[in-house]
Order: C-alpha cells, then structure tokens, then sequence
C-alpha cells in the first residue's frame, strides 16, 4: 500500500494528531494514482484472491468511516463541552470484520476501540442508526439507548452488545462465562435467549491481554477445552502493540498464544480488509463449528493517541508518529477502493464528507436532547427494588411436587423435621431453592460430591446431579465470571465462594462488572447472583486471617449490592428466598454471608440447651428486605449487632439483667446493606444507652453506619458505645479472640455506660 511521503513538512509539526490523520486521509486519495483494475460484480471478490466480496467491502469501508469520523468529531466537540469522551477507535477500524463475520445475536463484550464494530454490527437490524446512538452516547444525553447518559459505552439491547467499561481485561471472564453458558443451558433444558450455535465475542487490547483477570480467563478456557467442554468464545486481541505509553515487546501477543494447545489461534491482518477477512471467517466458522475457545490474533494500529488528553508529540518522536500514521487501515481501505475500480477518488472523498457531516449534524442534536439532572435519574437502574413483587415471589410455593421429590416424600420435608442448626437449615434451603428454580445452578470450589468445606452442600450433587451442581476450578474470578455468564442467559447461579477473604481476590467481578450491568445498561440488561460467602471469625481450632476474616467494608462499599447475614437457620432459610426472589425479579446481585462459627452451633446459654437450634420454616415464608429481628422488650440498653454479635450478645444481656436488673433488647440487622436506617432509629428511640456489636474492624465495619443513622436521626446525644474487632489481621488459634469481640468486651462496655 502507499504511504504518507518523507520528510515531515513543518507545517504538519505544529498541528494536533487528528487535524493531521484527517488531512493525510484526503491528501491521499486525491494524490492516489495507481492501477485501476475492472471493477468487480458485487458478488465477486473486492481484489483478485481476496475472499471479501465487493458489496461487503463498500459496507465495511462505510463502517470504517463512520468509527473514523465519531473519533475526530469527539476530538473538536470535546473542548466545547459537548462530547464527554474521546478514547477512540482510529486504528482499530477493522474490527468490522468481526461484527460482519458474525451475528447479531452472538453476545459482544467489547473493549473500548470498538467503533468499528458497532458501526457494522448495526446493518443487522433494520431501521438503527449507529451514528445518532453513537453520539447520544458521546454527549451523555438521557436518550442514550445504551447507557442512558450513565457513560460513553458500546452496548445495545437489540444487538446482545452488553454494554461494560472494562479498561483492564475485567469483562474476559463473564465472556467465556457466558459461552459456557450457552451450552450449559442446553444440558439443563433451560429455554436460551440466543440461538444454541451462537458464539460470544471478546474483544481487548494486547496490552491487557497481560492482566491477572485476562489470565484467569486464557487458562479457564483451556481448562475447560482440556476436559472436551464447550466453551465457544472467540477471544479477539486487537494488538496495536501499545498500552497507553509502554509498548508490547514485538512479537509478544503470537508467541505467547499462538502454542497453546487448547487455545485455537488465529492471524488476521486487521488493517487491511482485503488481506484480513479471510482469516477473520475462518476464525469465527472454527469457534462457531467446534465449540472451543479461539484466539483471534487481530493486527490493528493506534492513531491520535490513547485518548483526547494523550500528546504523544510530547513523548514520541514525530519520525515514529508519522510512521505509524502512515499505517492507517483507512488508507488502505480507500486504495482498495480505488484499484478496485469501486469508487473514483472524488466519489471517495465524497462519502468522506457526507459521513464527516452526519457525524457532526447528530452530535450537535445529542447535545440539544435532555442530560441527567437529578440524582434519583442517575441511580434509578442500579438498584431496582419492587417490594411487593418480590416477596409475592419469597413466599411463592406453587413447586410442591418438585419438593417431594427432591426430599423424597412429604414425612421428609424439611418443615416436619425436628429443629437444626444452621448449616443443616441452609442445606435444606438450598434443595428447597433449586426444587423451586429448575433454571438455578450452584458451583464453586469442593461443593459437588464432598459437599462443601463445612458439608453445607452436602447431598445437592446426588439429588441435581453434576449438570446443575459441580465443582469449578481454584479461581474465585472465575467462579464470578461464570456467575455472571450464566446471569446473562437467563439463568440463576448460586456461585460460592468458600471464605470471605478468598473474594476480595475477585471483588472486582461483583464491584466492577455484575453490579455495574444495570447501572450501565439502563437496566436493559440483568445478570442476578445469589453469591454465598463462607464468612466473618470466631473459629476455633483453625483459622488465621484467610479462614477467620471480618472484613465487610469491601462489600458495603459494592454500589447496588445486597448483603444479608443471618445469625440462625430459619432466618437463613426465610432471607435465602428473598434474595433469590431480588435475583429473580429485580435482577439484583447478592451476597449472603454465613458465619461460619455458627454453622454447627447448637446451644445459645448453656451445653445442651439446644438454645440456637430452630425449625424449618414452611416454603410460603420469608423475611423481607431490611426487616431485623428483636430479641426481647427492654429499654434500658439497646443492642444493634448481626451474625456473630447476636449469641454473643444474647448471652451478655442475660448476664446484665442478672448483675445490674436491666431490661434489654437485642437487635439482630439480618440485612447489612442496604441498612435499614428507618428501622435502626425506631428501635433506638425509647432506648436509654445504646451499644452496637461489629465484629468488624473499627476502622471499616457495620458500626459506622449504624452510628450514623442513629446520629442523622435526631439520637446522637444518647449514651452510646461501640464493641468491635482490632484493626488488624485475625492471629491464629486462641489468640483470635483478642482481637474480635467478646462477650466480656460487651459487659464492659455496658458497664461503662452506666
């Protein structure tokens, strides 16, 4: 192909990037002269040997264009205040190769250079206008259909483009997720919302390629390929052989993926339509026919910079600029017009321009169309919640057949049973929740044939079978990932994730990417979880920070999350069906942490008393969001705790109304987030001290908030204490109890505000 002459004119020198790349584009095909072949039907190939017809390269030369002109209308309009984004696509342009090689119902994670392949995935559907959605994208205007003025996404409901803005890799394992969830449906006969041969696409960059998450995914694909699983995702690395400013060793992205056995590599050259398209085919007919992960090894380049505020003049010579410049796919795109005898240079140049004013013309009437104003407008899809559809649902028991048979008989229902301790009441809640949902699927590290670290799980693989319970390998990211795959197909995943420390290995799965979809998404898309936590301290035997961990702050601060934490297992029970009813209704993502140091807990006063054992709720039975319990009708000292903190607190209250005559109450939370700060004041009102038991860490618990609503709701002169756990790691055996609360920490801080 040609290239833009040497040396640098200097009038080029002082001028921005885009203002060049733009202007090098028409002086190019106005000084382009080469041979003019017979222009071909437009059935027949673009190019002699090209497998890319005629009629298909004008449509993606137009996509090309229209990804080109988005770019450099974001870069003008960005210093008027009316495009909020200028990360852009130029480079990245072929790309339509992919969207136009596949369907539109092939779910798309997609990267942030993906202009391209929007702009082509659009012909799809009648009637959609790319560069209108685009810039109502770019202004954040409310009529985004994507995000609804949230963000600059790529993501369209109709074209099963779930909108995300992973920078680093973080949407690779909900992509391969969800191609293990296509097939997975299938095996569970769980009607599908994509047809059962489609693919998922995956695009990112060859600088994220490198990342932990990104890793996670390449080796879980190839686990799963290993094991003659299906797991039909075509992962694309758009390799521009840069990552902001630090450049990826030549060579890198091929030899370190092109070896691996159970990882299909590919080659395409993405910078040239002609030359490219036919590995791009054959890369998407191999992952859509053999069901195996692919690697599709996509050249691209990068021109004008990482984004708007990116002056690569400032640390890239103008020799290597110009150079790489020179390798723009437009170019090629517009000489493969020409020598096609497709289009004549003016015809070129004219399209250039009509595409240039559209580009403009929508931009200008996104910046007129309504933004966001009010804050009840930002957050309206990140956490729907409809009361009184969700508990018609927790307390829905039209499944009384499916129970006899999971339990085996109605003498065997869990409700007639005499009363249990906790684990065994989650136990039969979760046989309970997947009688109920033939849709749902629980997995996680050692919960199939071993039943869970603490058996929690134990007889849910011989009762579902390995199809809808089974074990995934060591990876919480991954465990996450697939959660969110098999959201996004319709289904309900109960992932665990065996301690609580484990996940803030892969808290960005629920922080950056489940919780975000709705909030992103404009709630056009859900992908409810019911994640289970083996959580919080007070081990005995076992133990240390990984195994005893009271860290909450890292989920409270998760936007849109739930968190419950039951202290008992008719609570467990009753607050299991609500969230799955938040999963099912309103698409929420939830947590529910189970103290561990409870699961087996029997007594509550003394050995023997049977005290903390309960019966099984009927199916038609459920707590709602944000209702706590209340142990006891005294005033003289209110306690607020949850989990762990309620035996505890139990205990100390008899002994304070043994020593002191108090009359006190004990509240169980039961729901960490959102708190339920309405019910936190009611209750504090009429007390005369209050204390809050946190077995989380002082700096970063539950505490805080039950504080602050308190304060915020007029109570903040009564006297009031906190117990909580030492800013510090968990220490192993006994002397973990100096660093969580005490019941004698309790008594003392009760006797201190006497």
């Amino acid at each position: 192909m040609a290239s833009i002459p040497h040396p640098i004119p200097a009038r080029m020198k002082g001028l921005n990037r885009a203002e060049i790349c733009d202007r090098n584009f028409t002086e190019f095909v106005r000084g382009w002269d080469g041979e003019v072949l017979p222009k071909p039907a437009p059935h027949e190939a673009v190019l002699p040997g090209s497998a890319l017809s005629a009629a298909a390269f004008l449509e993606l030369f137009e996509s090309q264009l229209i990804s080109r002109h988005l770019d450099l209308m974001a870069r003008v309009l960005r210093v008027q205040n009316k495009v909020f984004y200028t990360i852009g696509s130029s480079g990245h342009e072929g790309n339509a190769m992919v969207a136009r090689l596949t369907r539109h119902t092939d779910p798309a994670f997609l990267h942030y250079r993906s202009g391209g392949f929007m702009a082509e995935r659009f012909r799809k559907l009648p009637g959609m206008d790319p560069i209108m959605d685009s810039a109502l994208s770019f202004a954040a205007s409310k009529d985004d259909p994507a995000s609804g003025g949230r963000h600059k996404v790529w993501g369209s409901k109709p074209l099963w483009v779930l909108p995300q803005t992973s920078t680093i890799a973080s949407h690779l394992p909900k992509a391969l997720g969800t191609a293990i969830a296509i097939e997975q449906a299938q095996r569970i006969g769980h009607a599908l919302l994509v047809p059962g041969d489609s693919i998922v696409i995956c695009s990112f960059g060859d600088a994220s390629s490198n990342h932990a998450t990104a890793q996670t995914a390449f080796n879980a694909a190839a686990w799963t390929a290993y094991q003659k699983l299906p797991a039909p995702v075509l992962f694309v690395c758009e390799d521009n052989g840069i990552g902001i400013s630090v450049k990826t060793p030549g060579g890198w992205i091929a030899q370190n993926f092109s070896g691996r056995r159970d990882l299909d590599y590919f080659h395409a050259d993405g910078l040239d339509l002609a030359a490219g398209y036919a590995q791009v085919a054959a890369a998407v007919e191999h992952c859509r026919r053999t069901r195996r992960p692919t690697f599709l090894h996509l050249r691209t380049t990068r021109i004008m910079g990482h984004a708007g505020t990116d002056f690569e003049i400032e640390w890239r010579s103008i020799e290597e600029l110009v150079a790489v410049e020179a390798t723009d796919p437009l170019l090629r795109s517009a000489e493969i017009a020409l020598a096609s005898g497709l289009m004549t240079r003016d015809e070129v140049l004219a399209q250039y321009e009509a595409i240039r004013g559209k580009c403009f013309a929508a931009a200008e009437e996104a910046d007129r169309r309504p933004k966001l104003t009010t804050l009840a407008e930002v957050v309206a899809p990140l956490a729907p919640y409809t009361p009184d559809a969700v508990n018609a649902e927790a307390v829905r028991a039209d499944y009384a057949e499916a129970r006899l048979r999971v339990f085996g008989g109605e003498d065997r229902l869990p409700e007639k049973q005499p009363p249990r301790h906790l684990a065994i009441q989650i136990n039969q809640a979760l046989h309970d929740l997947m009688a109920k949902y033939p849709e749902s699927l629980l997995f996680g590290e050692d919960v199939a044939q071993k039943g869970g670290v603490y058996t929690v799980t134990k007889g849910l693989y011989k009762t579902f079978r390995g199809n809808r319970v089974f074990n995934t390998l060591l990876d919480e990211t991954m465990i996450l990932g697939l959660a969110q795959g098999y959201a996004n197909m319709g289904m309900l995943p109960i992932p665990e994730i065996q301690y609580l420390a484990y996940f803030h290995n892969a808290c960005d799965q629920i922080r950056g990417e489940a919780c975000s979809l709705q909030f992103f998404s404009n709630d056009q898309y859900r992908n409810p979880i019911l994640m289970r936590v083996a959580s919080l301290g007070y081990q005995k035997g076992f133990g240390g920070h990984f195994h005893n961990d009271n860290s909450i702050a890292a989920l409270r601060d998760i936007p849109g999350l739930v968190v419950a934490c039951p202290s008992r297992g008719d609570d467990a029970a009753m607050m299991l069906r609500t969230l799955a009813a938040l999963a099912k209704v309103d698409g929420r993502v939830c947590a529910f942490l189970e103290p561990i140091a409870l699961y087996m807990t029997k007594d509550l006063y003394e050995p023997g008393d049977g005290g903390w054992l309960t019966g099984y709720p009927e199916p038609d039975r459920a707590i709602p969001l944000g209702e706590g319990k209340v142990y006891g009708e005294g005033d003289d000292l209110v306690v607020f705790t949850f989990g762990n903190g309620v035996p505890m607190s139990l205990r100390a209250a008899r002994q304070l109304e043994a020593e002191r005559g108090w009359k006190v109450r004990v509240v169980d939370l039961r729901w960490l987030v959102p708190l339920n700060e309405a019910f936190i004041v009611e209750q504090a009102k009429t007390a005369r001290r209050i204390l809050v038991v946190d077995e989380g860490r002082r700096s970063a618990g539950v505490g805080e908030g039950i504080v602050t609503a308190l304060v915020e709701g007029g109570l903040g002169g009564k006297p009031l204490r906190r117990v909580v756990g030492a800013d510090t790691y968990t220490p192993l055996a006994g002397a973990a109890l100096l660093v969580l609360p005490s019941e004698a920490d309790i008594a003392a801080a009760a006797a201190a505000l006497a």
